[in-house]
């Protein structure tokens, strides 16, 4: 790695939170003290505003967040976005319907809230697979009855949707069905689930621009991620770190392979190329 990093991008969910979603004493100090060297850390996440947790929304030095993918890039301390790239109403209604022919619990995502079918919402747990999903849901998403009514009583962009599958069968012919839409960008950090961006959507070029805002070089920014959603962030950035529980594409992807989000992999990262440059 030749160059000084600057600014640090971090998904959340297998990567910065442990598998019961939280952050670690060792990772919450390697992030302050990456900060208080004036380094611009941030959540690059798929869960919408909203569903950040609370302490990383308030987290003292920490300004921006880059939320649904890179639909939304916030400044934290006023709520306003700075970019935003997002899925038109039509395109959701289609995405929408076609996983609705499936057994699914569908989301969509509107100014960084959540909404969520509430007949599924009922039974989350059929539909998320991990137990530790299950009350972050609860606590995170507004219950609707129709879901497809939201988006057209709305009738205007929004951040992203998402369908989870209580059948992987199922998911693997939604797949394909709105892959052939060809206007859509279609990742699943999750293996039971379909994330629903606007074409050309995602972390890499969110973090990329934010960084151009801020007159820092691609390749001056580090990422570290897990998920399907992260492999063209770790492949944008200018050092890309995959935890150790990655999926295989990711870690190909990657410059780096850090410890599990479990070891503390990203504090791990921070500290060795960061704090202390690399040695």
């Amino acid at each position: 790695m030749g160059h000084r990093i600057k600014m640090i991008g971090l998904d959340l969910d297998g990567t910065l939170l442990t598998d019961k979603k939280e952050i670690t004493p060792r990772t919450w100090q390697a992030i302050r003290e990456a900060l208080d060297q004036g380094v611009v850390v941030l959540v690059a996440t798929g869960r919408p505003w909203m569903g950040i947790p609370e302490e990383l929304r308030e987290f003292p030095g920490m300004r921006y967040a880059l939320t649904s993918n890179g639909a939304r890039i916030v400044e934290t301390a006023t709520g306003k976005v700075l970019e935003e790239h997002l899925l038109s109403a039509e395109a959701a209604k289609k995405a929408l319907e076609i996983c609705g022919k499936y057994d699914t619990l569908q989301e969509v995502y509107f100014d960084g809230q959540g909404y969520a079918q509430a007949d599924k919402m009922a039974h989350v747990e059929k539909y998320h697979k991990n137990p530790n999903m299950w009350e972050y849901m609860r606590k995170t998403r507004i219950p609707v009855d129709d879901i497809t009514a939201l988006v057209e009583c709305e009738n205007r962009g929004l951040d992203k949707t998402q369908a989870l599958f209580a059948d992987m069968d199922e998911r693997r012919e939604a797949w394909r069905e709105l892959e052939a839409e060809g206007d859509l960008e279609l990742v699943g950090s999750l293996k039971y689930n379909i994330e629903i961006n606007a074409k050309g959507v995602n972390k890499g070029n969110g973090l990329v621009s934010l960084g151009r805002m801020l007159g820092i070089g691609r390749e001056e920014i580090m990422a570290c991620g897990d998920g399907d959603n992260d492999t063209i962030m770790l492949q944008k950035v200018g050092f890309g770190v995959a935890m150790a529980n990655a999926e295989e594409q990711v870690k190909k992807a990657s410059d780096y392979i850090t410890l599990s989000n479990e070891e503390e992999g990203v504090a791990d990262a921070i500290e060795k190329f960061v704090l202390r440059g690399g040695k």
